[in-house]
């Protein structure tokens, strides 16, 4: 497979904008010299704010200084997790670029969780939270300190939609860097990631493996910093943003070790220079049309179906509003073309080999897929970008072409029904077939299910998992069921059609509160549960029913 992954970022030139850019991004007259410290100006310039200006001189600003634009760089970095640990570094090379651009760089932090460490326990309850805290804590350290633009370093799930959540509330010109993705790990020939991880307790528990085996496994599959490197929900978001035009080319898919993530870091300063040249915010990037790009490359690319909650809360944070119905549109027009992990062979560092999101979204722009007018965080248009990079290497057998998909639609189905009348959020990658019906099994928590499919897992065959109280309210926190969907796929129970096949489906916030109880109710009775594709449904049926 040749690769065609750039040996340098050769990334649109950070220069002078000309004047018909302005006039597209802003219809309003834009000065020859904008004032570029105009939040910043608030505590350097006025004599009344003298308390402000001993602090800045105390930690180190001269009176040119005080003059400069100053960046909040704010990361997710703290040291006990892969995704995150090597964040300080990056954080510090992007400081030091936006100084070198003739800015005034903080760095500050703010706190993560880390998901494949929760998983499984009751931890998983801060985990979605702690995207909101995360919005939070940038938009609190941003507005109190009045910097004038920010650059996010992220790492891991959640971090991503935090930090794109907090530009959009502020609308400064902001640049999101993603940490990046790891590298596989390997042992005696096999390629591991986290997911194997996960479903070798599956395998264990099964008798499939030994002990010894499950531990090589654990040993191996995180080699190093970087986010977990299938498409799952970081490099999903990562991947999504990057199309939403909040990122740099290659930010999504560069290594988090390879040294190009590091010269990303360090030429961020120069662009978001320019952004503040322009006035151009996030409210100017993140669009309707922007929504829909990163909508499409999230089916393109089969990425999580954490993209839905995430990508409604980052509309909302620009005062857009996204619907369930308008990911099942897209869905509908978009087929699945990535042979990515956890549905496919591969992982994001292979995707880089080929030449990364970029060629993706080049390649998706000549299928006339995706509006290559929405503006970006390069100052050009996602067309303009497109044309600098290479396409999809000759030959590679990552993404396939739109004649010969994995799926002639998108993964991501919303399903209706008396189980889930304000909808619900399925992930079918083209496996599972278009009907199933099967017996229910109902647990009461996912502790519940692990402790059965221990004890048993040839009891799970052909059924359907329901676990109660692990939503939004109930978990509470909505905690992702990683661990007991591993445990199934590990333990053989998803890969044979005599399994009935293996549906991994997510019900998301979907009833009101006035019928919630209604439905808890309606789960304890439950006898059979079906699905239903094309026509969308999701259909429980209860007692002699």
């Amino acid at each position: 497979m040749q690769s065609m992954a750039p040996t340098s970022p050769s990334l649109p030139v950070a220069g002078p904008v000309p004047r018909r850019r302005l006039q597209r991004v802003r219809a309003a007259a834009v000065s020859d010299e904008p004032k570029l410290n105009k939040y910043s100006a608030r505590i350097t310039e006025p004599k009344s704010q003298g308390a402000s200006q001993a602090v800045l001189y105390g930690v180190g600003l001269t009176d040119a200084d005080l003059r400069k634009p100053q960046v909040g760089v704010s990361s997710v970095w703290y040291e006990g997790n892969t995704c995150n640990m090597h964040l300080l570094r990056l954080a510090e090379a992007v400081r030091d670029g936006v100084r070198e651009a003739g800015m005034v760089g903080f760095r500050f932090n703010t706190v993560g969780v880390s998901d494949a460490i929760s998983m499984g326990t009751r931890g998983m309850c801060y985990s979605l939270q702690s995207r909101d805290l995360i919005a939070d804590s940038i938009e609190t350290v941003m507005g109190a300190q009045h910097y004038d633009a920010n650059i996010s370093i992220p790492g891991c799930d959640k971090n991503m939609p935090g930090t794109i959540m907090a530009m959009g509330r502020l609308n400064r010109p902001s640049i999101m860097i993603y940490g990046g993705t790891i590298k596989p790990g390997h042992f005696q020939g096999n390629s591991y990631d986290i997911v194997s991880a996960f479903q070798c307790y599956g395998e264990y528990v099964s008798g499939s493996i030994t002990d010894e085996q499950r531990k090589n496994v654990l040993r191996n599959s995180c080699p190093g910093a970087g986010a977990c490197g299938g498409m799952y929900t970081a490099n999903t978001m990562a991947s999504a943003i990057e199309t939403l035009g909040m990122s740099l080319p290659y930010s999504s898919s560069t290594p988090a070790e390879d040294p190009l993530k590091l010269e990303e870091c360090r030429l961020a300063g120069k662009y978001l220079l320019e952004l503040l040249k322009m006035d151009l915010k996030p409210k100017d990037i993140i669009t309707e049309k922007s929504l829909r790009n990163a909508m499409v490359i999230v089916m393109a690319l089969g990425g999580s179906t954490n993209a839905v909650l995430h990508l409604i809360a980052i509309a909302r944070s620009v005062g857009l509003h996204l619907t369930l119905d308008d990911f099942q549109k897209v869905s509908d027009q978009v087929p699945f073309l990535a042979d990515l992990k956890p549905s496919g062979k591969y992982v994001m560092e292979d995707l880089h080999k080929i030449g990364g999101t970029p060629a993706v979204i080049h390649y998706l722009l000549e299928q006339g897929l995706l509006d290559g007018d929405c503006m970006t965080v390069t100052a050009k248009t996602l067309a303009e970008n497109a044309k600098i990079f290479p396409p999809l290497s000759e030959g590679q057998q990552i993404i396939r072409p739109l004649d010969n998909p994995i799926k002639p639609t998108g993964h991501i189905q919303i399903l209706y029904g008396n189980l889930a009348p304000e909808g619900s959020v399925a992930k079918i990658t083209g496996k599972e077939g278009l009907y199933f019906s099967g017996p229910a099994l109902v647990f009461e928590g996912e502790e519940s299910m692990i402790t059965a499919i221990s004890e048993n897992p040839a009891n799970f065959k052909g059924k359907v998992v329901v676990i109660r109280g692990e939503g939004p309210k109930g978990g509470p926190g909505m905690p992702e069921m990683l661990t007991p969907t591993s445990a199934i796929m590990g333990a053989g129970l998803g890969k044979n059609s005599e399994d009935a096949q293996f549906w991994f489906l997510l019900l998301s916030e979907i009833v009101e509160f006035s019928k919630r109880r209604e439905i808890c109710t309606f789960l304890n009775t439950i006898q059979r549960i079906r699905f239903s594709l094309p026509t969308p449904f999701i259909f429980a049926l209860s007692g002699a029913s």
